[in-house]
């Protein structure tokens, strides 16, 4: 079994900063994709970044410059950096990965999450 534990969120005042992280753990036999969504209440979730193996990363547009999705590939754990934080950045972060397990490794890249780690930016 595979497991995506979220750390890091909390209040913030605006112009604050939070770390997020996402450790995945289990019978992991490769992580492809790694990325951050969030869900504000009476929205969907929309993707925050996306990060590859090899660290090419993609950015949500009112995100970009503020946040930075970064990986550690022997830690199976990737991270989201929130600077100039905004009250509209408030929602569930969620983590999410695609992984292939020992059981898994000639089968496509399943799809995990986290839990959701709460974010509240507001003063």
């Amino acid at each position: 079994q595979v497991q995506l534990v979220e750390s890091g969120g909390g209040l913030v005042q605006p112009g604050g900063s939070l770390r997020l992280s996402c450790a995945a753990s289990g019978t992991i036999f490769s992580i492809n994709d790694m990325g951050w969504y969030r869900q504000a209440p009476g929205k969907e979730r929309e993707l925050v970044a996306t990060i590859t193996r090899g660290g090419t990363t993609n950015y949500l547009d009112s995100v970009k410059g503020r946040f930075t999705i970064s990986r550690d590939n022997a830690k199976n754990t990737v991270y989201l950096q929130m600077n100039s934080m905004k009250p509209e950045d408030t929602a569930v972060y969620y983590c999410n990965a695609l992984i292939r397990t020992m059981a898994t490794i000639t089968r496509p890249y399943n799809d995990y999450w986290g839990q959701g780690t709460q974010v509240t930016v507001s003063s």
